[in-house]
C-alpha cells in the first residue's frame, strides 16, 4: 500500500472543496459517533470480540473515527466528496496533527473495510482488537481537537 497524498493535493484535485463551515452537520455526525461508540462499547463488552465479530468491529471502528474527521472537517469548511473522499478523509488526519504512523495505521483500516465491503476479505481477532485500541487511543484526541 502506498502513502497517502497530502490532504492539499485533494484539494486541488477537487475531491475536496471549500465551503462554509456547516455546525450542525458537524454536530450532528459528533452525536452519531457518539451513538456508534456506545453500541460498538456494549457489543464488545457483551459479545466480544472474535474472528466471528472481527468484521463488524473494524467497520464499526472505521466508521466511528470517519464520522468524528468529516466532523471536524465541516467545522473547518471542508467537504469530500466522489471518488478517492475516503482517502482525503484520512489524510486530514493531518491536517489535525496526528502521527503519521496513526495516519498510515487509519489508511490501512480503510483499505481493509474498502476490502470487506467490496471484495469479501475477512480479517481475524488479532486486527480488530489492534484497531479497537486504536480507536480508543485517538476517539478523545479526535474529539477535542477544534
Amino acid at each position: 500500500m502506498k502513502p497517502i497524498k497530502n490532504f492539499e493535493e485533494f484539494i486541488k484535485k477537487g475531491v475536496v472543496k471549500k465551503q462554509s463551515p456547516d455546525k450542525s452537520r458537524a454536530e450532528f455526525l459528533i452525536n452519531e459517533a457518539k451513538n456508534s461508540l456506545e453500541v460498538l462499547n456494549e457489543k464488545v463488552e457483551k459479545i466480544g470480540i472474535s474472528d466471528k465479530t472481527a468484521n463488524s468491529v473494524i467497520k464499526d471502528c472505521h466508521d466511528i473515527l470517519m464520522e468524528i474527521v468529516r466532523s471536524k472537517m465541516f467545522l473547518r469548511g471542508y467537504n469530500a466528496s466522489g471518488f478517492k473522499a475516503h482517502e482525503a478523509e484520512v489524510s486530514f488526519l493531518r491536517v489535525l496533527g496526528f502521527d503519521e504512523k496513526d495516519v498510515q495505521f487509519a489508511d490501512q483500516i480503510r483499505f481493509f473495510r474498502n476490502g470487506m465491503l467490496y471484495y469479501g476479505t475477512m480479517l481475524d481477532k488479532e486486527y480488530a482488537e489492534k484497531v479497537f485500541v486504536f480507536l480508543k487511543k485517538n476517539i478523545k484526541k479526535l474529539r477535542d481537537m477544534g
